[in-house]
């Protein structure tokens, strides 16, 4: 059984001109897409899920088809980049099938306000805060979608980047440490008075950033609301959405990055508050097995664990208050945000709580970091 995801009336703020697009799309659309045989102007709609770029349904007739934009109000430096998200999932295509087939790419802010890109749907269920009843998933069989994930995963670091054609994405030796010190910069950059600093985090991060893995390529927003449920068998995971962070480097930090967001049923009560994905569902894996799982996939030797999973949680503490600070300088009035200050106080907290157990804890050879 399918689970459609509800795509809801644009906001206000949101609204673009739907004749301009569909005039450009008919014109520049991908050989082959089957666009020019659309009737009508389509329907649109926004779906909600998302809290950095914008998502839309487009629903002609004949068929429905995914807008991605930028949101409205400033942009991170290097976010939000439409041409880099659509050359990304063009290039995956032929060696990774759970990408979107890409339609069109527009760079022409004259069209509807912003660059954007359109693209098929991928039909299937996304899971969001809970797992749909009409699923009829039991603990087996939320077990096996949880492999099911975590195995894309492995799926995808397991892909060489040159033969993807993205090599030059590669900037080399050292992306740990870039990644701790351009994480800092855009966490001090999106500061509000009423959040922490996160200065001993970013202190602490920067003293044992580890040597580079191999690297692959890496997603960087790895979770349940980003994933495609198959529409004839729930356990298994047909698509794979969202690929605005994606870029190329150390395959442990995506794997830290989105065991950020996996809260599990024996988390307190503040770290449940900030649950977006059914993670804590009877027969999902912890975190640590999750980790073990994925070093069985890969073979990787994981040494010094506790650097990427407090990484990973700065990363998400900066992610969230980057979207907080839209909301403090009322550059969105999605009320949705206006609590996420307290959620970055409590990553910090947690943070400050793994680095202090880690300090106590006797270190041996599997938890040397290097670097």
């Amino acid at each position: 059984m399918v689970v459609v995801e509800e795509a809801r009336a644009v906001r206000a703020e949101d609204t673009f001109d739907v004749a301009a697009l569909d005039h450009w799309l008919r014109e520049h659309a991908a050989p082959g897409s089957g666009v020019e045989g659309l009737s009508g102007t389509p329907e649109v709609k926004q779906f909600r899920g998302g809290a950095s770029n914008l998502t839309y349904l487009l629903s002609y007739p004949e068929r429905e088809l995914i807008l991605r934009r930028p949101p409205t109000g400033t942009k991170a430096v290097s976010a939000h980049d439409m041409a880099r998200e659509y050359r990304i999932q063009s290039a995956l295509a032929p060696v990774y099938p759970y990408v979107p087939r890409m339609v069109a790419l527009c760079e022409d802010e004259d069209v509807i306000g912003s660059d954007f890109y359109v693209m098929e749907r991928i039909e299937g269920t996304i899971l969001r805060s809970r797992i749909p009843p009409q699923l009829g998933l039991d603990e087996e069989s939320t077990r096996r979608l949880c492999l099911s994930a975590i195995d894309r995963l492995v799926e995808l670091h397991q892909i060489d980047p040159e033969t993807a054609g993205l090599r030059d994405m590669d900037k080399g030796d050292g992306y740990v440490h870039r990644q701790v010190e351009g994480w800092s910069e855009r966490y001090r950059a999106a500061h509000t008075w009423n959040v922490p600093n996160f200065e001993r985090v970013m202190r602490w991060l920067s003293e044992r950033a580890p040597r580079d893995a191999p690297h692959k390529v890496l997603h960087n927003d790895f979770r349940f609301d980003n994933l495609v449920l198959a529409p004839d068998d729930s356990r298994r995971i047909v698509g794979v959405l969202d690929w605005e962070m994606a870029t190329i480097g150390d395959p442990l930090m995506d794997l830290g990055g989105a065991l950020a967001y996996w809260v599990q049923a024996d988390d307190d009560r503040l770290m449940r508050a900030l649950r977006r994905q059914p993670s804590d569902a009877p027969g999902m894996l912890t975190r640590d097995e999750l980790v073990e799982h994925y070093s069985a996939r890969t073979g990787l030797q994981i040494e010094g664990w506790t650097f990427y999973e407090v990484f990973g949680l700065f990363r998400l503490a900066t992610i969230i208050q980057q979207i907080y600070k839209r909301y403090h300088l009322r550059q969105t009035r999605n009320r949705a945000f206006r609590h996420y200050w307290l959620g970055v106080r409590y990553l910090d907290r947690r943070c400050l709580g793994i680095i202090r157990r880690e300090g106590r804890r006797p270190r041996g050879p599997r938890d040397r970091t290097g670097g």
